[in-house]
């Protein structure tokens, strides 16, 4: 190879050469890296004051680091010579280690590649980066990495992750992070107290586990409200100490009276001094009643990055271009679906549908006459209210009244649009004239 026309082609071939190097980088695994005291020094002042502070370090020929393994100081070095990554040598196994070496070396222009690739490729993974992150790094709000992890786990609905996948640790990261914060947030606090018991109970036994699960139904399956039964509770004790640490980080106003009373209180496995408070509260408050913590999902402000449409949920007769906001039917009659990425907390079973007809439909309930039919160049605004669970719509101009037929709208919505040639639908933000 020719040198002397890239930098970075130049510079890696210093990298873990022990021709180049003069010092041995011991990491956890015991396996040994070679790097330039130099360069190191120059990209980090972590190494800087390690190699250069008059003390034996100074002199020694090699360097130990028991809590970085071989993998993430090679990502670190590689980053260190050449300012650059491989993006795709950073998995869901990996990715929290090497965050770990780069925040440690203080090399914050590695920590952005890291966070960017996480974004990009294992949002779906942040329940267990979270896990994996609470047992190595502190709870501390000025750590970008693990706030991005908890912020993303806040988005997911905690019936939806299965107990495996949130570690106890993780688990109290999230709540203590969004307790009393207006911070978005996907699940109501029963579901909260419901799966922080559950997974307290877990980690007693199976059958401490199993019973708890009985007797707290989730929100869902809880088509209407039923005494518990005083059932025994396997190692009852232990779950209490175990659901201790959650406790104060559940807002136990948060939780239909009712459920209160006839589901939790039962259980003794809250201290009753809490639910005594909560009754007093409920005593004096206004009941303005509402079930979940910070800013709940459904009344989240999405971004204008959000309106786009998702590739990988779109049908094969359609195209999607200028930046993800257009989509369009290119060839044949039958109408096809695309979702769009911003989710309004999960997935719904049924549709629920306004056509160019100026018909509603759900299901196969269909609603004539809702509103004038409509072609190319309108403009429709949903009026979507997820505390209310009703919809409504803007025609050109014109807003229209609530769907009445539709009263029983689910709490999990996304927006889905059903085009065919030659349909054509840009999505946008509404804009307020």
């Amino acid at each position: 190879m020719t040198r002397g026309y890239s930098l970075e082609k130049d510079l890696t071939l210093l990298l873990n050469n022990p021709k180049y190097s003069d010092i041995e980088i011991l990491c956890e695994d015991e396996k040994k890296l070679h790097g330039c005291r130099a360069i190191l020094a120059a990209r980090s002042e972590v190494f800087d004051r390690l190699l250069y502070n008059g003390m034996k370090e100074s002199h020694e020929k090699q360097i130990s680091f028991p809590k970085i393994s071989s993998f993430a100081m090679g990502i670190l070095l590689e980053y260190t010579y050449t300012g650059s990554i491989k993006e795709e040598s950073l998995t869901k196994n990996n990715i929290v280690e090497t965050f770990y070496a780069a925040d440690y070396f203080q090399l914050s222009g590695l920590q952005d590649i890291i966070m960017k690739t996480f974004k990009n490729n294992h949002i779906e993974n942040s329940p267990e980066l979270l896990s994996k992150v609470a047992k190595i790094m502190p709870l501390n709000e000025d750590n970008v990495f693990l706030n991005l992890l908890i912020e993303s786990v806040a988005t997911i609905p905690l019936n939806t992750i299965e107990f495996d996948r949130l570690s106890i640790t993780g688990l109290q990261y999230l709540l203590s992070y969004t307790h009393g914060k207006e911070k978005p947030f996907a699940t109501p606090e029963y579901e909260v107290f419901r799966y922080s018991a559950i997974l307290a109970a877990k980690q007693v036994s199976d059958d401490a586990c199993k019973t708890l699960m009985e007797k707290l139904p989730a929100l869902e399956q809880m088509e209407q409200i039923v005494q518990v039964e005083n059932k025994f509770i396997t190692d009852h004790q232990k779950v209490v100490k175990e659901l201790e640490p959650f406790v104060k980080y559940i807002d136990f106003k948060l939780i239909e009276g009712q459920v209160l009373v006839d589901i939790i209180e039962p259980l003794e496995i809250i201290p009753i001094e809490i639910i005594l408070n909560v009754y007093r509260y409920s005593i004096k408050s206004l009941n303005l009643y509402s079930n979940i913590r910070g800013i709940p999902m459904q009344t989240y402000r999405f971004n204008e990055a959000d309106y786009v449409w998702d590739q990988s949920a779109c049908g094969s007769n359609l195209i999607i271009e200028d930046n993800g906001k257009v989509v369009y039917a290119y060839t044949g009659y039958e109408h096809q679906n695309v979702r769009a990425k911003m989710t309004l907390e999960g997935s719904q079973p049924t549709g629920w549908v306004l056509g160019s007809g100026g018909d509603c439909y759900n299901s196969d309930s269909r609603i004539f006459d809702y509103c004038p039919s409509f072609t190319y160049g309108a403009k429709i605004t949903v009026h979507l209210d997820m505390n209310k669970r009703t919809c409504a719509f803007t025609v050109n101009g014109i807003k229209y009244p609530e769907v009445s037929q539709w009263n029983n709208l689910p709490s999990k919505l996304y927006p889905v649009v059903s085009l065919c040639y030659p349909g054509c639908l840009r999505i946008q933000p509404h804009q307020k004239i």
